[in-house]
C-alpha cells in the first residue's frame, strides 16, 4: 500500500455542493434477480481480473479523503459475494480520514457475516427489502427466500448493528399494498424504515417506472393512518424523516423524481471496475482502472480525482430523458 496522503478539507464542486461520501462497489453480482434491476437471464458482468484488487481500492478511498471524503459505504451488486469482504472493511477502517463506513446488502447472506463486519469497521447497515410476504418476495426477487433475509437482519441485531435501515422501493400493483406491514415489521424490529421511488435505471428501470409512485401520495395516505411528525435520522443519503410515535418508528422518504435533491447531492459512486460515476442518472465518468495501474503517483492520483469530481453534473435528467441511462443499477453500485 502507498503512503496515504494527508487529509484536506471538503471538497466543493463547481455548483457549491461539499462531496464528503462516496458509494464503493465492490462486486456487479448478485444472488437475487429483483425485476426492477437486473434484466432476466442478465450474465454479461465484469470479469475478476477487471475488478479493482483490494490495494487499489484502499488506495483509491486514501486518495479521497485527502479531498475531505470521510464517508464510505460498500455496495454491489450484492457486496457480500466480494471474497473476503471483512478483511477490506477492516482496511478501509484504518484509512485515514474515513469516519462513516457502511454496507448496503439483499442480507441473504447476512447471517454469516454480520458478526465480522461489524468487528471490521463497519458501522451501519442498509437492508434492501421490498416486502415481508414470503411469496411476493419471491415474485419481486426472482426466486429469493425470505427466511435468510430474515436471519440476516437476526444476526445484524445480535452482532450489535444499530440501527438497521430498511430500503423499500414503492411499486404500484406490486407492493405499494404492503406498507403497512412493513411499518409492523420495522417497529416490532426497532429497523429505520426507508421508502424509495423507482428510477428508469436500464431496461429494468424503464419497465419499473411504469408502476412508479409519487411518493407523496404513500405519505399522504399514512397521514391519514397515524400521527407523524419531523424527525432527524443519522445518515449520509437524502431521505427526509418522519416518525410515527404510536409505532416509535422513524420513516425515510427517498424522492429522485417527485422531488429531487440534487442541489445537496454529496456523493459520487466507484464502480467495480474503477469507473467513477459521477451522477446517478447522467453518464458523466471518470476510468480510473487504467491510471491506477499504470504507476501514478499519489498526488498525480490525487489530481485525477480533482477533475473527476469537476465533471460532477448540475443535476439529473430522469423526468426529462429518462431513456438518457442505459447501464442498469447493479453496474452503478447502488
Amino acid at each position: 500500500m502507498t503512503e496515504q496522503i494527508a487529509t484536506n478539507s471538503k471538497y466543493v464542486d463547481p455548483f457549491g455542493r461539499s462531496i464528503d461520501y462516496v458509494r464503493l462497489s465492490v462486486t456487479d453480482r448478485c444472488d437475487l434477480r429483483c425485476f426492477y434491476c437486473m434484466p432476466k437471464g442478465f450474465n454479461d458482468f465484469e470479469e475478476p481480473d477487471d475488478w479493482l484488487t483490494f490495494d487499489e481500492i484502499e488506495r483509491v478511498i486514501s486518495a479521497f479523503t485527502a479531498l475531505g471524503i470521510n464517508k464510505v459505504r460498500l455496495t454491489g451488486g450484492e457486496p457480500l459475494l466480494r471474497k473476503n469482504l471483512p478483511e477490506l472493511t477492516h482496511r478501509l477502517s484504518k484509512v485515514c480520514g474515513v469516519k462513516d463506513m457502511s454496507l448496503s446488502t439483499n442480507a441473504v447472506k447476512l447471517a454469516k457475516f454480520a458478526k465480522p463486519l461489524f468487528e471490521s469497521g463497519v458501522q451501519r447497515l442498509n437492508v434492501s427489502l421490498d416486502c415481508v410476504n414470503p411469496e411476493k418476495f419471491k415474485s419481486i426477487t426472482g426466486g429469493g427466500k425470505f427466511e435468510k433475509v430474515f436471519d440476516g437482519l437476526m444476526a445484524a441485531k445480535q452482532a450489535g448493528f444499530s440501527p438497521i435501515k430498511i430500503n423499500m422501493v414503492i411499486m404500484r400493483d406490486v407492493n405499494d399494498d404492503n406498507v403497512l406491514n412493513m411499518i409492523d415489521f420495522c417497529a416490532e424490529h426497532d429497523f429505520i424504515l426507508r421508502l424509495i421511488e423507482t428510477m428508469p435505471m436500464g431496461s429494468t428501470g424503464k419497465e419499473a417506472s411504469q408502476r412508479y409512485i409519487p411518493l407523496d401520495e404513500i405519505k399522504q395516505q399514512l397521514e391519514q393512518k397515524f400521527e407523524m411528525v419531523p424527525a432527524v435520522q443519522r445518515g449520509a443519503g437524502p431521505a427526509r424523516y418522519l416518525s410515527i410515535p404510536e409505532k416509535n418508528l422513524n420513516i425515510g422518504f427517498i424522492t429522485p423524481i417527485s422531488q429531487h435533491f440534487c442541489e445537496t447531492c454529496n456523493r459520487v459512486r466507484l464502480g467495480v471496475n474503477g469507473t467513477l460515476y459521477l451522477c446517478l442518472g447522467q453518464e458523466h465518468q471518470y476510468p480510473l482502472r487504467e491510471i491506477l495501474r499504470s504507476g501514478v503517483s499519489d498526488e498525480e492520483l490525487k489530481e485525477h480525482l480533482i477533475k473527476a469530481l469537476s465533471l460532477k453534473p448540475k443535476k439529473h435528467e430522469f423526468n426529462e430523458k429518462p431513456d438518457n441511462i442505459i447501464r442498469i443499477m447493479s453496474a452503478t453500485g447502488g
